[in-house]
């Protein structure tokens, strides 16, 4: 499996920008590449709020993971923000 170069906090966050950015989401913009490399880290309080909430698994991911390891991941991920 890849493992992405990219923090995940930056990435949700840049997911976020670009949400409320573009044209594929909340926003105006057909090209705002641009912008979310600026805006991201106006999203870093978003994206650390959404890993809280995801420290714990859902029944269904608990049934196909390791609750134990994917809360690790999580808090290691919050760790860094």
């Amino acid at each position: 499996m890849p493992v992405s170069e990219t923090a995940v906090v930056e990435r949700i966050a840049r997911v976020l920008a670009g949400q409320r950015l573009s044209v594929n989401g909340d926003g105006a913009s057909a090209h705002c590449a641009e912008a979310v490399d600026d805006g991201w880290p106006n999203h870093v309080s978003d994206a650390v709020a959404i890993l809280h909430t995801l420290r714990e698994p859902d029944r269904t991911m608990a049934q196909v993971g390791d609750p134990v390891i994917w809360r690790a991941m999580v808090m290691a991920a919050l760790e860094t923000a």
